[in-house]
């Protein structure tokens, strides 16, 4: 099978940041970063973030300088070292708890908005440490009480770690890997509709997540065959994409089909087809939609058009 490289970053990757990890154990530092004036905060509402421009097809990230977070900051939610960006100190800050954070903000700060209806509009940098407090506070917000023994859990490492109160277990943000996966039979590719997609005519490659005991290679056999009852002989590594939605990565791959028969999995397809070359270069003429235009999935359709 071609080996086909990745022409470009994926979304949400390439982050402007140093994440400094060796500074999130030394609270003088985190203490004197957070009553910084230069320091940056970017603010996650009920998983939303903060942009301005979003309107006008031009967004940008909104980050608070510490005057203009003091009220959000206040209101007592979860927070999170992110790292330096040009050496400023940046915090990742979940304001869900009030109900519109907005008022509680200078005039003319934006609005807050899903990452993921304009992340391929977005600078790569800010786009890449949005989700990055994204993910991070969405796993603060979710791991309140011990796995362990259920008692409350307290931050530690400036947001990196939560430390239970009773039995002293130690719990760390955790990535679920997901592999995503284009196969290719000759000329043509494997493309299914899920039942998740609210988009009735698109279609994308197929992806799962990463069983225990399971390499990645056998993952992406695992899945084509369970979701498309195709069989899958060789896989090759395309690239990788942070997706905080809400904490997941994402591998992609090429693999190459072994069989063509089609059987779908209902539980997971409304449809799988092979698709050709002609028809991807145009699928509007044809009758479908291809994913968005920041997830891997896209990608890994692009490059492979692009070795024609």
């Amino acid at each position: 099978m071609l080996s086909i490289p990745a022409s470009r970053p994926n979304a949400y990757s390439g982050s402007p940041l140093d994440r400094a990890a060796n500074r999130r154990e030394d609270s003088a530092f985190i203490e004197a970063a957070l009553a910084d004036p230069e320091t940056l905060f970017a603010p996650v509402w009920r998983s939303r973030s903060l942009m301005k421009g979003v309107a006008d097809g031009a967004p940008e990230a909104v980050l608070l300088t510490a005057a203009a977070a003091e009220a959000v900051r206040m209101a007592g939610g979860p927070w999170g070292f992110l790292g330096l960006w040009e050496g400023r100190p940046v915090f990742a800050v979940d304001c869900s708890e009030a109900a519109d954070p907005l008022p509680l903000l200078p005039e003319g700060m934006g609005a807050f908005t899903d990452l993921r209806a304009v992340a391929g509009l977005l600078p790569p940098g800010e786009a890449s440490v949005l989700a990055h407090a994204r993910g991070l506070m969405h796993w603060r917000t979710k791991h309140r009480f011990c796995g362990v023994c259920g008692a409350p859990c307290e931050p530690r490492s400036a947001g990196h770690a939560m430390a239970c109160t009773a039995c002293k277990a130690q719990h760390f943000p955790r990535t679920d890997p997901a592999v995503i996966m284009l196969v290719v039979r000759g000329d043509s590719v494997l493309l299914g509709h899920s039942t998740r997609f609210p988009n009735t005519v698109m279609y994308s490659t197929l992806a799962g997540f990463v069983e225990p005991g399971e390499s990645l290679e056998e993952a992406v056999r695992r899945e084509v065959k369970e979701e498309a009852g195709i069989d899958v002989g060789e896989v090759v590594y395309h690239s990788s994409q942070p997706w905080p939605f809400p904490s997941s990565i994402m591998l992609g791959f090429y693999g190459e089909a072994l069989s063509e028969a089609i059987t779908i999995d209902p539980e997971e397809l409304r449809d799988a087809r092979w698709f050709t070359r002609a028809e991807m270069l145009d699928p509007e003429a044809h009758g479908f939609a291809l994913p968005r235009g920041d997830s891997i999935a896209r990608r890994l359709i692009e490059d492979w058009l692009a070795q024609a």
